[in-house]
């Protein structure tokens, strides 16, 4: 159909069709994606939680002969210290052999869900703390650990989410036992059954 303009007649003008090569591109791009967010995340170092476990049944052996509850709960902490510095890199190598994330996909997605009860331990320590509350630390550093790993754990391999229910329930079982059992429970969950799921993880899932 023509139409007029200062006497000139013209076509409806039409859009530019899209190269195939940009098409193409975007296809590829949502599969990836796609397969990404289906993907699990297969980072969680095994070794590296070998690590952790052995440094935090020597954290224990450490603990168990302080003096004051302050200087308990100060060794402990320092132990969670030590383990960030032990998980953190032994992650990323993990990550970066499989050609993989800590920031992307599933591998974001374990992060932002393993986080959150991370930090809600951060500031229930520090209050109990305040409050001289050291008998409840080792029931709720473990439950709150097991339900960071549970959590994180939905977009990983199985093993992962089981040892976190292993940890909470450790840490269910410290909250009402005697306040002497703490360390014991601590070294159990900390120090046993991180160095048992890490074996696992290691040998089952690339290390």
């Amino acid at each position: 159909m023509f139409s007029t303009m200062a006497g000139l007649p013209h076509r409806a003008i039409r859009p530019e069709p899209i190269p195939i090569d940009v098409r193409a591109a975007d296809h590829l791009r949502y599969i990836r994606e796609t397969m990404e967010s289906a993907a699990e995340f297969t980072a969680v170092p095994g070794w590296g939680g070998v690590a952790m476990g052995l440094t935090a049944l020597a954290a224990a052996w450490l603990a168990a002969r302080q003096t004051t509850p302050l200087s308990w709960a100060i060794v402990w902490l320092a132990e969670a210290f030590v383990a960030v510095a032990i998980a953190a890199p032994a992650a990323a190598t993990k990550a970066r052999r499989a050609n993989s994330s800590l920031f992307r996909g599933p591998g974001r997605k374990f992060v932002l869900s393993f986080a959150p009860p991370i930090v809600v331990g951060g500031f229930l320590t520090l209050a109990l703390i305040q409050m001289g509350i050291f008998s409840a630390l080792p029931g709720v550093w473990l439950l709150l650990y097991g339900t960071a790993i549970v959590t994180g754990g939905a977009f990983s391999v199985r093993a992962v989410p089981i040892m976190g229910l292993c940890l909470m329930a450790l840490g269910a079982g410290s909250l009402f036992a005697p306040a002497a059992w703490g360390n014991y429970f601590m070294a159990t969950g900390f120090g046993v059954v991180q160095i048992a799921f890490g074996f696992w993880i290691a040998l089952r899932y690339g290390g």
